[in-house]
């Protein structure tokens, strides 16, 4: 509780003011598709080690959506042992699975990138980057997540790493710093989209990375950004998840997660 009392009285004394924006982007508003009810969704194929052509991205860039479920490789688990894993999360990596499949790239480019989420959502997770794929959603970066160290939070930070992930066990974080329960992250029952173009803002609107500043005003149409009704959030909808975007108060765009928190 010190720790998160300490975060907060430094945060205050931030000025809440974003710096000047750099030149916007252009953006298209992602193509719209009717909505398809969770039970559609197939069951993807599972192995237990993802092979060479799995692993690798998508070379010939094809506009083609290709994605599949797998069990976590004993590396994988290796290296998420002691960093997004810690005895005492609470679920074993047996309950986790990753994903790997395709999307659209800020440039327009097919990239491939692996995500890892609770064995329950799998199937519906994969089939929403599918609908974001066919819809040409801009992502900059799929990738997994990195550790989070509670005691090395900053009240501001200037990063341009945007990268969309799900599980990650640590604490809920606002831009006041971190919480004590467990975030829905930890469960790998919540995703993150281009947290950069989509931040978690405080109802008085402080924003924790001034690189996400020239994204508060959200009548933009800027690359990367989420808006109510589009594709993405349709998508999350179809599978019974709900978007940080609809919270009262404080808002995180970012966010999404099956229990709404």
């Amino acid at each position: 509780m010190r720790r998160v009392a300490a975060t907060l009285l430094l945060a205050a004394l931030v000025p809440l003011s974003c710096t000047s924006a750099p030149a916007e982007e252009a953006a298209q508003e992602p193509s719209r598709s009717t909505p398809v009810a969770t039970g559609a969704t197939p069951e993807p194929g599972v192995s237990a080690v993802p092979s060479a052509e799995d692993a690798a991205p998508a070379e010939d860039a094809r506009p083609r959506f290709a994605g599949r479920v797998w069990q976590l490789p004993s590396s994988l688990r290796r290296e998420m042992r002691g960093t997004t894993w810690k005895p005492g999360c609470p679920v074993p990596l047996t309950d986790l699975r990753l994903l790997r499949f395709n999307y659209w790239d800020f440039d327009g480019e097919v990239k491939r990138g692996p995500m890892v989420v609770h064995q329950d959502v799998s199937p519906d997770v994969l089939w929403v980057f599918g609908r974001l794929f066919r819809g040409r959603f801009p992502i900059k970066r799929v990738a997994l997540a990195r550790e989070f160290v509670p005691e090395e939070f900053e009240p501001r930070i200037s990063s341009r790493r945007s990268v969309t992930a799900s599980f990650n066990c640590r604490p809920v974080v606002t831009p006041l710093g971190p919480g004590e329960d467990f975030s829905q992250h930890s469960y790998g029952l919540a995703v993150d989209i281009n947290p950069v173009q989509n931040p978690f803002v405080t109802a008085d609107g402080f924003v924790r990375n001034r690189t996400a500043c020239p994204y508060l005003d959200r009548s933009k149409r800027l690359t990367g950004m989420i808006h109510d009704g589009d594709v993405v959030v349709r998508s999350f909808a179809a599978i019974g998840w709900s978007w940080g975007g609809q919270w009262s108060g404080g808002k995180d765009y970012m966010h999404f997660s099956r229990s709404g928190g």
